[in-house]
């Protein structure tokens, strides 16, 4: 099985280029709000060490934010209780894809998390900041202090496209996207 790592910043589309590989993919951001709505575990230790910004089971997203805004370590503290639960996921995902030639990672701290293993295939969506920034805007919940400090817990951009073997260059129009993952592929496999 070949692991594709999917790597950018926030709001870069990288789920959206990941679903255009057509193999199996795994969503941690997907995982992360399954995990805040139906693990009632996971809500009871990040009750315990923040209980006066949950109040009941399933946690809501506003709550979150409110924690995360209120204090710097608060974001710490939460990652440190879902993360654990977010690598499960991904532990059974490639379990069940085991026989799939390739699957594909999007996780946005998985080189921060430790969660790749050296042979990789990590592969970089490098957008333009300003069309990144309008598509974030866009978004119900943007928030650009909480997105500050999501951005402190990543490497670098220029850290995470140089370790890349591939770049693909999103302009947000499917035009070359294809053509790139068509290229990739073909050298990969």
């Amino acid at each position: 099985m070949i692991r594709f790592g999917i790597l950018g910043d926030i709001g870069s589309g990288k789920s959206h280029i990941a679903k255009l590989f057509r193999y199996p993919v795994f969503n941690a951001d997907l995982e992360v709000s399954r995990i805040y709505s139906s693990n009632k575990k996971s809500f009871e230790k990040v009750q315990k060490i923040l209980p006066k910004h949950f109040s009941s089971f399933p946690m809501k997203k506003h709550e979150m934010i409110n924690a995360i805004m209120a204090n710097e370590s608060n974001l710490k503290k939460i990652t440190k209780i879902i993360h654990p639960e977010v690598k499960k996921k991904m532990n059974i995902f490639l379990k069940k894809y085991k026989n799939k030639k390739i699957v594909i990672l999007d996780i946005p701290l998985l080189l921060e998390n430790k969660l790749n293993k050296k042979k990789d295939v990590l592969i970089f969506i490098d957008s333009e900041k300003s069309e990144i920034f309008k598509r974030l805007k866009k978004r119900k919940n943007f928030n650009n202090q909480l997105l500050k400090k999501f951005k402190k817990l990543q490497f670098s951009l220029k850290y995470k496209k140089k370790v890349s073997k591939f770049i693909i260059k999103n302009n947000f129009t499917n035009k070359f996207i294809q053509k790139d993952i068509k290229s990739i592929l073909k050298t990969v496999k």
